[in-house]
């Protein structure tokens, strides 16, 4: 008698997820080759990228840990300042040297490299600051519950948003320059304003493209998958499920909350990082209060917890607008009615029953098992 072996949950999740990176990946890059892909969207693709990054990060809060954070976003823009500031750190330092401008001049390969060192560099370094940025701020924060920890999430996007737009950096020979003032106050004698207060950073080099972008997204899926399916992913969704039973065992619940929260802050960081780099020039206004909520959007319309559907629901929902620019003025309000259209469906269980009957089709139909003999019986019973 031939056995069939199911898989796990967790692989079938995987599968989903890795596999739609793959075919999203190879469908829009074959449109970008052959020129079918339009302008306007294809110029979206860096940023799309960035924002699935940062509702698998936030689905790792909201969803698996089971907090809620309205001030993500400030995250996002520790990322997307320090990438910003490394980027144009690595710019300096390269025109200051004339035979590496002469060899990226005459040498794509060369280009490219340097390219994807300062990327690189950008991302790793904007996690690091994000990452510490979130345990600090993890500290006090993760000892409240509920809506309490909203609010304190909130003022604290808010306060990043303002701090950053009282902040100044240039560069010189003289190395970094800080000031929280003016330009004036930075004190160098030549060199650049990396920083402009509430002009944001501006010259930045667009080494971000849709596949670096896509690297990020499937990183980004190694880390958090591999997290929720470890034993610090159990002893998480534990303490979501129920915190008392879990401190009854012996679960540290605020070590295994503060881990998820760092990890989330983090690949944050790397979003923003990505963004910044793919824009050029950024100011801190763009990571505000509303950011945060549309990518919560993302993530709720995704399903908590559902890593899969955050990525399918920024995907569309992002797009959605721009291919929604034909109806002018009524776009914003025809997508509008389109989130609360989706909001009922998925929470409509006769809907759901009905999905889950065309899912059950699909699957019947391209996995159909042979019929199987009972064991110990013959071919004429």
């Amino acid at each position: 008698m031939s056995k069939y072996k199911t898989l796990k949950k967790s692989t079938k999740t995987n599968i989903w997820c890795y596999g739609f990176v793959a075919v999203a990946f190879a469908l829009i890059f074959t449109l970008q080759k052959t020129g079918l892909l339009k302008d306007q969207i294809s110029g979206l693709m860096v940023t799309l990228c960035a924002y699935i990054v940062m509702a698998i990060s936030l689905n790792l809060v909201v969803g698996i840990s089971g907090e809620l954070s309205l001030g993500h976003a400030g995250f996002m823009s520790i990322g997307a300042f320090t990438a910003a500031i490394i980027n144009r750190v690595i710019q300096y330092n390269v025109s200051n040297n004339p035979e590496l401008t002469e060899a990226m001049a005459s040498s794509e390969s060369t280009k490219l490299f340097v390219h994807i060192g300062m990327l690189a560099a950008a991302i790793v370094g904007a996690a690091i600051v994000a990452a510490i940025a979130g345990f600090v701020i993890g500290i006090p924060v993760l000892r409240l519950r509920g809506d309490y920890l909203a609010i304190v999430t909130l003022a604290f996007g808010e306060i990043i948003k303002n701090l950053i737009n009282c902040l100044y950096v240039g560069i010189d020979a003289n190395g970094l320059h800080f000031s929280m003032k003016d330009t004036s106050s930075l004190n160098m004698q030549s060199g650049k304003i990396i920083l402009n207060g509430p002009q944001g950073a501006t010259g930045i080099e667009k080494v971000a493209t849709f596949t670096s972008g896509a690297v990020l997204i499937v990183i980004t899926l190694f880390i958090v998958l591999n997290l929720i399916n470890s034993r610090t992913g159990r002893a998480v969704t534990a303490i979501r499920d129920n915190r008392i039973a879990a401190e009854s065992v012996g679960i540290g619940v605020t070590k295994y909350k503060m881990i998820a929260f760092v990890t989330s802050a983090a690949l944050a960081g790397t979003a923003g990082a990505l963004y910044a780099q793919g824009q050029g020039t950024i100011k801190a206004d763009k990571f505000d209060f509303n950011t945060s909520i549309l990518v919560l959007v993302f993530v709720v319309l995704g399903g908590l917890g559902n890593i899969f559907g955050s990525m399918i629901a920024t995907s569309v929902l992002y797009i959605l607008p721009e291919l929604l620019r034909a109806f002018s003025t009524y776009r914003m309000l025809i997508y509008a009615i389109v989130l609360i259209l989706v909001m009922l469906a998925t929470n409509n269980e006769t809907f759901k029953l009905y999905l889950s009957y065309v899912f059950d089709g699909i699957k019947g139909f391209f996995g159909r098992k042979k019929s199987q003999k009972p064991e110990g019986g013959d071919d004429n019973g």
